[in-house]
């Protein structure tokens, strides 16, 4: 992969079930096992599908007129079964959108439904992926099992 296409963060051990996600820029965001107030991976996952949506549609309407309302809810089911073990389903995106009255309000309510399409198809590289089913491939570093002590 070229640099234009890599993308990356890393996940540091806080404690045990505790971890900080980190870009590349310099964010953060706590991650654990739903036992706090950090988000779980299935959240940073729900958020990763609406929120990649939410950019996409928003660029687009906002061109046309700001928003009054702009609010997503991502939903699905954990589930646990005998031929896919766990995993999500039903996964729905639902937007509350709002524009002002008048001509850019009805400029931005016409694009709404185009660009929610737009990105489902084509745009939004999360909910594509996870559609499309792109393999994941686990590897162990070279020397990452061996003692640190002296």
């Amino acid at each position: 992969m070229s640099e234009d296409t890599l993308r990356s963060v890393e996940i540091e051990r806080t404690s045990l079930g505790n971890y900080v996600v980190r870009n590349v820029r310099g964010g953060s965001v706590s991650m654990g096992a739903g036992e706090d107030g950090s988000f779980t991976p299935v959240e940073l996952l729900l958020a990763a599908i609406g929120g990649c949506t939410a950019i996409d549609v928003d660029h687009i309407t906002s061109r046309r007129a700001e928003p009054t309302r702009f609010s997503v809810e991502v939903t699905g089911d954990k589930i646990r079964d005998e031929t896919g073990g766990n995993r999500m389903t039903n996964l729905t995106v639902t937007f509350t959108v709002a524009f002002p009255e008048g001509a850019d309000g009805d400029r931005a309510r016409e694009a709404l439904p185009r660009s929610l399409q737009q990105s489902h198809d084509r745009l939004c590289t999360v909910s594509r992926t996870v559609e499309l089913g792109t393999p994941v491939s686990i590897v162990e570093a070279t020397g990452s099992t061996g003692s640190t002590g002296g």
